[in-house]
């Protein structure tokens, strides 16, 4: 017989092994993992099994995964039961149970590792996606029911945690939405059990703790949103705060009430790793507002094949401003029919570019434009060492940002700041 007190919100997780995936995310201090691993604890005295618990890099298991295992072991008075050996890292069952403690980072140790039914991924958002999907195909045992959990503050929703448990954008693939599981705190969705979690959910947190994470919200809004309220969100300084989405026929309606729209289209260039985009975009001058209305988006693919994908671009006197540094793929799309011609690249070019589009009031882009959207309406800045934003770099390499940037290479979006005041104007006399 044991006895263990237990935070109350974490009472149906810890005894639940109904769904096969458990997806726990929360703030910090919030006791999500210490209760993962008491769980995986409880469930190995009473059945034999080997766990396999994964972080990215193994040496930080000693202070985390390991060390809860190690003080669950001793608050539990199993030693008798339950041994934690340090080197290597693993914990061994009097009932023939064991732990093993790896990092995806060596992941070749991973292929050595048979009958795993129980798998621990804590810190999850570290790892890669395709390491998940490795531990996946490791969890495997020929009569015990598999289980697999992961714990993890949150991220940014363009993780892939985001995306895989709870919707993404771009396959057009929904789960759950991250609010409701916010109101609720605890959710089951086929397979998959969700739990959330805040400070609040643990009772043995000293309130001097709590103010700490409150103090966040006046310094870093950011890190008050993951560590106080455990909520996914955009992370850093937002490059077009004014981007918003817009469902395809209204985008098309407000686009055709425009007295003097200025229609533009920009090409950026990519095979391998990077991507042909092309965005076609219209301007309302009068009202300073930008319409994005279509996308074109692949790679790995010469330029014949993408002309016959832009074939109904093809003999039109639709101007395609593209990227000047790939001039032999601009004359063959010329030689193929084409409007097409090089953008002005400068020093200073991309930086000039993202202030000009920044400038509009209102980006509104149509919702078939799924890539677009994936790229601009979280993006972000990237920061130096020192904290500092880097106005002409971002957290990713946004394609359909250097096609926006070429197509209003023509076109001077009006500073605002620059306007004189019209009560400052001279009067003109009439003649």
């Amino acid at each position: 017989m044991i006895r263990k007190e237990i935070n109350p919100h974490f009472e149906d997780y810890v005894f639940n092994w109904e769904q096969t995936f458990q997806f726990l995310v929360g703030g910090y201090g919030s006791s999500k993992s210490y209760h993962t691993a008491l769980k995986i604890m409880l469930k190995l005295l009473q059945e034999k099994r080997t766990a396999l618990v994964v972080r990215e890099v193994f040496e930080t298991h000693r202070d985390s995964t390991f060390s809860l295992c190690s003080t669950i072991i001793e608050e539990l008075g199993a030693q008798k039961a339950v041994q934690a050996v340090s080197s290597p890292m693993h914990i061994r069952f009097a009932n023939g149970s064991r732990i093993i403690f790896k990092g995806m980072d060596n992941p070749s140790k991973l292929k050595s590792i048979n009958n795993i039914s129980l798998i621990w991924i804590e810190e999850c958002s570290e790892v890669k996606y395709e390491g998940f999907k490795e531990l996946i195909g490791r969890l495997r045992h020929p009569f015990l029911k598999l289980h697999m959990i992961l714990t993890t503050n949150p991220v940014s929703k363009g993780s892939w945690t985001y995306r895989h448990f709870f919707k993404d954008e771009l396959k057009k693939r929904f789960i759950l939405d991250d609010e409701a599981l916010y109101k609720k705190r605890i959710v089951t969705v086929g397979d998959t059990y969700y739990h959330h979690s805040t400070a609040e959910d643990n009772l043995f947190l000293p309130k001097s703790y709590i103010r700490q994470l409150d103090d966040m919200k006046e310094y870093d809004p950011d890190l008050y949103r993951i560590a106080r309220k455990g909520r996914f969100g955009v992370n850093g300084t937002r490059v077009l705060p004014q981007f918003e989405v817009m469902k395809h026929e209204t985008v098309m309606k407000q686009i055709d009430r425009i007295s003097n729209p200025l229609k533009r289209t920009g090409m950026d260039f990519g095979f391998e790793e990077s991507y042909n985009a092309v965005i076609r975009a219209v301007i309302d001058p009068e009202q300073k507002y930008l319409y994005i209305y279509w996308e074109y988006y692949k790679n790995k693919l010469t330029d014949d094949m993408t002309a016959k994908d832009l074939d109904e671009l093809r003999g039109k006197q639709e101007l395609i401003k593209a990227d000047p540094a790939e001039p032999k793929s601009i004359q063959y799309f010329r030689q193929n029919g084409f409007n097409m011609i090089g953008a002005r690249k400068f020093q200073g070019s991309r930086l000039q570019y993202t202030k000009k589009i920044k400038r509009f009031k209102k980006i509104f882009c149509s919702d078939r434009c799924i890539h677009t959207i994936y790229e601009l309406q979280p993006l972000t800045y990237a920061a130096d060492k020192d904290g500092h934003l880097k106005e002409d770099r971002f957290t990713i390499d946004p394609h359909t940002l250097s096609a926006l940037w070429y197509a209003l290479d023509d076109y001077e979006v009006t500073d605002l700041k620059a306007e004189p005041d019209v009560k400052q104007r001279p009067n003109r006399k009439r003649r």
